[in-house]
């Protein structure tokens, strides 16, 4: 998933979400902070737009747990303009914090901005590996590896949260989607796949590691 809404206003939350899915972006919404923190769990995001002002757990206790579990960028999108709020959206790890009302063309240009400079680089290193984002392509120790997009997608989404543990349920539903047809069980035989092409002894991984009744981490 692209772009997770955390926004109570109904009608905010679907105008945003009709923007952003036709400039192309897949979308969840969730209207208060446990559903929130929910989604994220099952299915990660790319970015998250963030109130403040939740029913329940508040925007920032939400920017919080997530910015714990991993650097996913975060805007914080709210009424509150006090300084004091602003710079604790900031400390607790908000990457943009913007206020009501705003311009949906500018929320829209500061998320691909956020995008852009995330992955401008267009590699990712990681000890001997090198992930050539544009090519879609692993290196490792200056050789091409043989990778199909899904292996490739899989092995990019555990580098980029390395060190956290992401479950099977998330892993799935971000490499093959929701809606897929395919059984969970297809997870475990890319993870294999990977390991055999990674890992100097598959039987006992030092990267790709598992987290029994959880799902996987990856371990520099």
């Amino acid at each position: 998933m692209d772009i997770l809404i955390v926004e109570d206003n109904k009608e905010l939350q679907q105008l945003l979400t009709d923007f952003l899915r036709a400039d192309g972006y897949t979308v969840s919404a969730a209207e208060n902070g446990e559903k929130a923190l929910s989604l994220y769990e099952k299915y990660g995001a790319r970015l998250v737009l963030l109130d403040i002002n939740l029913p329940g757990i508040d925007g920032f206790a939400v920017c919080e747990a997530i910015r714990k579990s991993g650097n996913t960028p975060i805007i914080m999108l709210t009424a509150r303009v006090s300084k004091e709020d602003k710079l604790n959206g900031l400390i607790l790890g908000a990457d943009d914090y913007i206020e009501k009302p705003y311009d949906i063309d500018i929320l829209l240009a500061k998320i691909k901005g956020i995008f852009r400079r995330r992955f401008a680089d267009d590699k990712m290193t990681e000890g001997d590996l090198i992930l050539d984002l544009a090519a879609e392509r692993a290196i490792k120790n200056g050789t091409p590896l043989e990778m199909t997009a899904k292996e490739f997608e899989l092995l990019k989404m555990l580098i980029e949260n390395k060190g956290q543990t992401l479950t099977k349920e998330r892993l799935f539903n971000a490499v093959w989607g929701i809606d897929s047809d395919s059984e969970q069980q297809t997870l475990t035989v890319h993870i294999n796949r990977l390991r055999e092409k990674i890992e100097q002894d598959p039987k006992r991984p030092v990267h790709i590691l598992t987290v029994w009744g959880k799902g996987y981490r990856w371990e520099s």
